[in-house]
């Protein structure tokens, strides 16, 4: 390891979203979301998507861990960590409650202005993701989600909204998270969370997927020139699901399968960051004769609505190959072509963990980009034990942001990589996005529930809370400091 050391303005911190966290539903004027009509499921069963709240089912969401209202106890919390900074989000639903409000509700408003502060008072800068899986459900049911034009005013809205609520509060801004997610258009997971969408019957959901996504990247662009209109020092960025796509075998055919995989995946954040469609797209889809509504218009607001920055989630690395029958364009459908690679290790939710593939994702992206790099999420998902003297030894998610930090250090101090901070998944215990589940934990802050949402919301501090302290103390310099017991845990992403 080289004996360079990071920046000191390097942003160390943690990242939840309003949704997985907050609580407090139907409290205060909020209306129901996207998240809220999600059920809980199982380590490997989907979450239901049910219409409107049907009493039969739990929705976790709908108290998730109460950050509404223990917010000051949390932060409190961060603080003593260290954080330079704290990514969250702002519940579209909190602020416009059915998403086509004429006015906004000012008890939601007010809530940020009281958590904005919070961080502040202990010099902790809020990263603010404006969708996080959190679209108002009424724009779901009455404008069929993102596949409406029309919720793109709708997003913009709210996105001049809380930019001039909060101008003299949040200076980092993320669009729309992990947008790049509904790729995976066969899961209606994906479109639901992302988009608002369900796909109807006789609907080609790729077509679907890739005109709400057009309506997405215009409405980001727009949005970034709004904040860059209200306030001249927003930094304002887009947002990936970093997976990198390995090619299963050195085979010609699946070289060219996997560069078409990084293509599909990553033609959101092409859009977003060079302002213009790639060319292989344009190509493709109108090859596969899909007839997109894509204006003239649109395409000015692109180029004039380019992004500061480039922020995105590490968890896992991808490999794909080729099929017998592959077609000349190497059509990417990401629910069938993803292949295991027997290289790495798998967790309990078979996600593939590969440290080394957070360097190569940081270059790839430089490489592409020339833009800061923001690694927003980063993090394993486990089955933590909470001993009777309330210890958590989760020395395994210790090893893994250990292993995942060097890896971001030799990119940027070896290679040269810009990356503007690291804020691991989570920064205390949350409702799992793809399971609902609190048992599949993530934070440095152990909060008592269990998956049917039963227990005291107590917190406690595990192993690497105390570890991670360290970390930020010594600006990364220092990884190896050892806390408490060595824990063979249960490990799972």
């Amino acid at each position: 390891m080289t004996t360079k050391q990071l920046p000191n303005d390097f942003l160390w911190g943690g990242a939840v979203a309003a949704h997985q966290v907050e609580g407090a539903y139907n409290v205060d004027g909020k209306g129901l979301s996207v998240a809220d009509v999600m059920t809980s499921a199982g380590t490997h069963d989907e979450r239901k998507i049910t219409k409107g709240i049907d009493p039969n089912y739990f929705y976790p969401n709908h108290n998730a861990v109460d950050f509404y209202h223990q917010y000051p106890e949390d932060i409190k919390l961060l603080a003593e960590m260290g954080f330079k900074c704290f990514r969250t989000s702002i519940a579209w639903s909190r602020i416009f409650p059915n998403g086509d409000d004429q006015e906004p509700n000012e008890a939601g408003l007010k809530f940020y202005d009281k958590l904005f502060d919070e961080c502040l008072k202990y010099n902790i800068e809020p990263v603010v993701t404006l969708s996080h899986f959190e679209m108002p459900y009424h724009l779901v049911t009455e404008y069929g989600g993102f596949r409406n034009r029309k919720v793109i005013d709708f997003f913009t809205k709210f996105a001049e909204t809380v930019f001039k609520r909060y101008r003299d509060k949040v200076k980092y801004w993320l669009t729309f998270n992990e947008i790049n997610n509904q790729i995976n258009y066969d899961r209606a997971f994906t479109l639901f969370t992302n988009s608002g969408i369900k796909i109807k019957p006789g609907e080609n959901p790729e077509k679907v997927m890739y005109q709400a996504g057009h309506y997405e990247v215009v409405a980001s662009a727009i949005a970034v020139q709004i904040g860059h209109k209200i306030n001249p020092d927003f930094e304002i960025g887009a947002m990936v699901a970093m997976s990198p796509v390995y090619p299963a075998t050195d085979k010609p055919e699946d070289i060219l399968k996997a560069q078409r995989a990084m293509q599909a995946r990553y033609w959101f954040s092409d859009v977003q960051v060079e302002g213009k469609y790639p060319s292989w797209l344009v190509n493709y889809q109108d090859a596969k004769g899909f007839d997109l509504d894509i204006t003239e218009k649109d395409l000015q607001e692109l180029a004039a609505g380019t992004v500061d920055y480039l922020g995105f989630s590490y968890y896992m690395s991808f490999a794909t190959a080729a099929s017998p029958n592959e077609d000349e364009y190497y059509s990417y459908n990401e629910t069938n072509d993803l292949v295991t690679n027997s290289y790495v290790p798998q967790s309990d939710w078979g996600w593939q963990v590969d440290p080394k593939g957070l360097r190569y994702a940081l270059n790839w992206l430089n490489d592409r980009y020339h833009l800061p790099l923001f690694i927003v999420e980063n993090g394993i998902g486990a089955i933590d034990q909470l001993t009777n003297d309330h210890k958590i030894h989760d020395q395994y998610r210790i090893k893994y942001l250990q292993d995942h930090i060097e890896q971001m250090k030799l990119a940027m101090l070896n290679d040269g990589v810009k990356v503007m901070g690291y804020t691991p998944w989570s920064a205390i215990d949350i409702v799992s996005a793809s399971t609902g589940q609190l048992s599949k934990r993530y934070g440095f802050i152990y909060v008592d529930e269990n998956d049917d949402g039963s227990g005291s919301l107590a917190r406690y501090k595990k192993d690497s809370f105390y570890w991670y302290q360290h970390v930020i103390e010594t600006n990364g310099a220092d990884l190896s400091k050892t806390v408490g017991e060595n824990d063979e845990a249960s490990q799972s992403n």
